[in-house]
């Protein structure tokens, strides 16, 4: 039993022994090593972390700055909801909200910004901005023509130059009509486009543009759609401002100019003088050395005008003229007006495809199918194709002459963008309205008599409103402002009157007439209309209404002196000076001033009585001698200066601001 004993614990205590220093020395070993491999694990995926993340963040101010340096370049109109401009930057709407409002202005979602907040927030966020106009081109996605698809077609020729100088005899004697006849006054007030057949292959056209000194964005308007600009100037006159207003547009549109010096059939023409004058103007004709075609003519008798056209010809053929006639129309608006029988009409000039019956057009903010196609002489067609005026009825309203046009397939995008550009105008026509500040009432309260002359303004057609507006603006001055409160195409109708009665308006009608109910309301309310066909009519009419609204100058003219030589006491009278007329005449309708060793004492006085002798006398010429009283005034002394004068009112004359 002991042997057992003793060898149990033996036994166990051997175990124990190898438990406690072997293994556990081992374990301890291992675990103490798998510690420390952990350890350094841990600490080398963390660098591992820091580094990438560093990586990235390097990657992202490269990528930030990259967008930035290469132009994270967004297209969008002024006036862009928040939305939009979160849409369009591809970052959340919020983002855009907390920029305006670190900024200090608060927005909302469908809130509308300026171009400043709009360029201030899209720099913030790591965006560029390019603003785009009404028309919102971007949108309207044109594909490039392809050269096989552009075939040749006739050249677009604007005849331009001064007032009178003979463009629209030109075109009469060239398309054998006579259509000055049938302008007022004998001056284009209209832009208008003629097709021309010169050849049984080759046919060119023509726009005519008013010379007047009105229409300088019809003028303008007319070298940005052509392709050859006539400049049209009477050898018996002179290079006009109108003429150099004429070439500066054709130069600023880089269009090839060919000068056509008119009436040479006048004795007292001289086109040397005017070849001289251009060169003045560095424009050095072909004749003298230069590289500007000229062609002297007569549109009265003709002479000249083949050799004209076959320049014409020549110049259009090295400008090597092709368009595609096969894709939607787009072009030009010409001139827009009302018709009270057939709705809006409109004259488009088409510079590329071809336009049909049953087109879905787009011009400006006004939209519509075409119903009618007709030609420049009232001819109805169906379709038309580049280079060709034509007159198209259909749209809802009355496109801006300049506006650009394009047919649309898909009907739903064509009011969409008109939509949004009858928006955008409207905002910036509300933004544009001047509002009366603290600085401009200081400004009025200063002048004194600030006046405001508001004009409501209808036309036939929207280039000549356009035309009149703009020298109707131009009459402003600093102490009489012209307010043109509306303006538009179409007969004056009752609205029209309605809004001149709450505005304290005068109405102009410019070759439109009020209808009856328009007139009968007028009436009632007496509201001034004024109707005219000829605009420099308009123009001089509103100087004179100008002038008769300034306060009238008061200009003294001095008629006569008398010196004081004696003084009479008269019980119940007065005081009666003796005098002695010294210079002038006395007259005793008169103004009378009492000077005193050269101070006036007394002023703005009357007569109360002029002597001479005994008689009552109404004048006294230099040299005599006369008995005077002044009205309730007795306080003359011997040697005081009697000065007659005479208060003369002048109408002012207006200056420029």
């Amino acid at each position: 039993r002991n042997k057992g004993r003793n060898n149990f614990p033996k036994k166990n205590k051997k175990k124990q022994h190898h438990i406690t220093e072997e293994k556990v020395d081992r374990q301890i070993k291992e675990t103490l090593e798998r510690l420390s491999n952990k350890g350094g694990k841990s600490k080398l995926t963390k660098v591992k972390k820091e580094k990438k993340q560093i990586k990235k963040s390097k990657n992202e101010i490269k990528e930030k700055n990259d967008h930035k340096k290469n132009g994270n370049l967004i297209k969008l109109s002024e006036f862009t909801t928040v939305n939009e401009l979160a849409s369009m930057m591809n970052v959340n709407a919020t983002d855009v909200i907390m920029s305006c409002m670190s900024l200090g202005i608060m927005v909302t979602m469908n809130q509308r910004l300026d171009a400043e907040v709009i360029t201030l927030v899209a720099d913030e966020l790591g965006f560029n901005v390019e603003f785009v106009g009404l028309d919102i081109e971007e949108l309207i996605h044109e594909d490039k023509d392809l050269e096989k698809d552009l075939k040749p077609r006739p050249p677009i020729i604007t005849v331009m130059g001064h007032v009178d100088h003979g463009k629209t005899s030109l075109l009469d004697y060239i398309r054998n009509t006579n259509v000055i006849a049938g302008e007022k006054g004998g001056i284009t007030q209209h832009i208008a486009a003629y097709s021309v057949k010169y050849t049984n292959d080759k046919s060119i056209t023509f726009l005519d543009t008013p010379g007047h000194e009105a229409f300088t964005a019809m003028r303008a308007r007319g070298a940005q759609i052509t392709d050859i600009a006539i400049i049209v100037i009477a050898a018996d006159d002179h290079v006009m401002p109108q003429t150099k207003e004429a070439i500066s547009h054709a130069q600023a549109a880089n269009v090839p100019m060919i000068f056509v010096f008119n009436k040479m059939d006048k004795t007292n023409a001289n086109s040397d003088k005017i070849r001289e004058q251009l060169s003045g103007l560095n424009l050095l004709v072909e004749e003298w050395g230069g590289k500007y075609p000229s062609q002297e003519i007569s549109a009265k008798s003709g002479k000249g005008i083949d050799q004209l056209l076959e320049k014409v010809i020549l110049v259009s053929e090295l400008l090597d003229l092709k368009a595609n006639p096969n894709k939607p129309a787009i072009g030009t608006v010409i001139e827009a007006s009302l018709d009270k029988g057939r709705g809006y009409i409109t004259t488009l000039l088409l510079q590329g495809g071809t336009l049909k019956v049953g087109d879905y057009v787009l011009a400006g903010v006004h939209h519509g199918k075409v119903k009618i196609i007709l030609d420049e002489r009232g001819n109805s067609i169906h379709m038309s194709g580049p280079s060709c005026p034509i007159t198209i009825l259909g749209l809802n309203g009355a496109p801006t002459a300049g506006d650009k046009f394009k047919v649309f397939k898909d009907e739903k995008e064509a009011k969409h963008l008109a939509s949004r550009r009858e928006q955008l105008q409207r905002e910036q026509n509300i933004r544009a309205q001047k509002h009366l500040t603290l600085d401009e009432v200081g400004r009025r309260i200063a002048l004194g008599d600030f006046k405001e002359l508001k004009i409501i303004l209808k036309g036939d057609v929207d280039g000549s409103v356009e035309a009149m507006a703009d020298s109707i603006e131009r009459l402003s001055t600093k102490v009489i402002v012209m307010n043109i409160l509306y303006k538009g195409v179409g007969q004056i109708t009752e609205s029209d009157v309605l809004l001149a009665s709450a505005s304290e308006a005068i109405i102009i009608g410019f070759n439109v007439r009020p209808n009856i109910s328009a007139k009968n309301l007028a009436k009632k309310n007496n509201i001034e209309i004024r109707t005219y066909s000829i605009i420099y009519d308009v123009v001089n009419d509103l100087k004179e209404a100008m002038e008769g609204m300034l306060s009238p100058e008061v200009r003294e003219k001095i008629l006569g002196n008398a010196e004081v030589r004696e003084i009479f006491k008269i019980p119940k009278i007065g005081t009666i000076a003796g005098c002695m007329v010294i210079e002038g005449k006395l007259l005793k309708k008169s103004k009378v001033r009492l000077i005193r060793k050269g101070i006036v004492i007394h002023n703005n006085g009357e007569f109360s009585s002029l002597k001479r002798f005994k008689e009552d006398i109404k004048e006294v010429s230099k040299g005599y001698e006369c008995g005077l009283g002044i009205r309730e005034y007795h306080d003359i002394q011997s040697g005081d200066i009697i000065e007659v004068y005479e208060k003369l009112y002048e109408t002012k004359k207006l200056k420029k601001s």
